[in-house]
C-alpha cells in the first residue's frame, strides 16, 4: 500500500509533467504559426580549415525561428519533438529553401544545411531540392547536406541511394552530432559520407580531459579510415582549438571563430577569422 509520501510524490510529478506538456505544446502551435508565416532565418556560422584558420572552409546555416515579438525560439524547445512529425518536415523545407536562395545569391559560398533522413522522399523537400538545383548547375558543388547520425541510421535504404544520386550531381554529405547515438559502422561504410561533425560534448574542454581526447581520437581515426574528412564543433577556447589543430583535425567550426549571425556573408566585411 502505498504511503502518502508516495502519493503526494507521484501528485508532485504529474503535475510537472503536465506543465512541461503544456508549455510543448503551446511552443509547438508558436513554431506552427511562425511557419506557416515564412518567420525564420538562417544564422551562418564559419567553419575554418584547421591548417589554416584564416581560410573559411563553408559556412552552416542553422535555421532560426522567430516569433511574433521578434525573438528567436530557441531549437532545443520544439526540435526534439517536430523531427518525429510534418512540422519537421516543414522545417526541413524552409531551411532547404533559406539555403538554396542564399547559395544563388552568393556564387562564392559554401553552405551547408541540416536535415533529416525522414525528408528524403518527402514530396515538398524533394521538389524544393529539385526546383533549387534547376536554378543554377553549379549550386550542388556548393552545397553540403548535414544528416544527424540518428536519423541516418533509421533508414540507411532510403539515405545511401539519395546520398549517391546527389554526390554523383557535386553536392557533398556530412553526418552530423557523430559519435552522439549508436553507429552501425556497417552503414557508416556503405553511406560514404564525404565529412563527419564529432559531436561537441567530446569537443568541450578537451585539452584537459583525457577521456575526450581519446575519443575524439577514436572517432577521427574511423573518419579518416574511411576517407572522410573532420570537423570539430563547438570549439570554444584557444586550447580547444590548438589542441585539435594538433591531432590533424580537418576543420573546426565554435564560437571561437565566429558565432552564428543572420547578416548573410556577402553582406559582411571581409575579416579574416581567428
Amino acid at each position: 500500500m502505498m504511503d502518502d509520501g508516495g502519493a503526494q510524490e507521484d501528485s508532485v510529478e504529474s503535475a510537472l509533467e503536465f506543465v512541461i506538456e503544456h508549455k510543448t505544446r503551446q511552443t509547438m502551435a508558436m513554431v506552427d504559426d511562425a511557419i506557416s508565416l515564412g518567420n525564420a532565418v538562417l544564422a551562418y556560422q564559419p567553419i575554418v580549415q584547421a591548417d589554416r584558420p584564416s581560410q573559411l572552409a563553408f559556412h552552416e546555416g542553422l535555421f532560426r525561428v522567430v516569433d511574433d515579438t521578434g525573438r528567436f525560439i530557441p531549437l532545443r524547445d520544439f526540435m526534439p519533438w517536430a523531427e518525429v512529425t510534418e512540422l519537421g518536415r516543414r522545417i526541413d523545407c524552409l531551411s532547404l529553401s533559406l539555403g538554396l536562395q542564399s547559395l544563388r545569391q552568393d556564387s562564392g559560398l559554401r553552405l551547408s544545411i541540416n536535415m533529416s533522413a525522414r525528408s528524403i522522399g518527402h514530396p515538398v523537400w524533394m521538389e524544393t531540392l529539385r526546383y533549387g538545383l534547376a536554378q543554377d548547375e553549379h549550386i550542388a558543388e556548393r552545397l553540403i547536406l548535414e544528416v544527424t547520425e540518428s536519423s541516418a541510421m533509421e533508414a540507411p535504404e532510403a539515405v545511401v541511394p539519395f546520398m549517391r544520386d546527389l554526390q554523383n550531381r557535386g553536392a557533398s554529405f556530412a553526418l552530423d552530432d557523430f559519435g552522439a547515438g549508436h553507429t552501425s559502422f556497417r552503414y557508416l561504410r556503405e553511406f560514404n559520407f564525404d565529412m563527419i561533425k564529432i559531436d561537441g560534448q567530446f569537443i568541450r574542454q578537451i585539452a584537459d580531459h583525457p577521456d575526450n581526447q581519446i575519443l575524439t581520437g577514436a572517432l577521427q581515426a574511423i573518419a579518416h579510415h574511411f576517407d572522410m574528412f573532420t570537423v570539430a564543433e563547438s570549439v570554444e577556447t584557444a586550447d580547444e582549438a590548438a589542441f585539435l589543430i594538433d591531432m590533424g583535425i580537418d576543420c573546426l567550426q565554435g564560437y571561437y571563430f565566429g558565432a552564428p549571425t543572420i547578416t548573410p556573408p556577402w553582406n559582411s566585411p571581409n575579416k579574416a577569422v581567428r
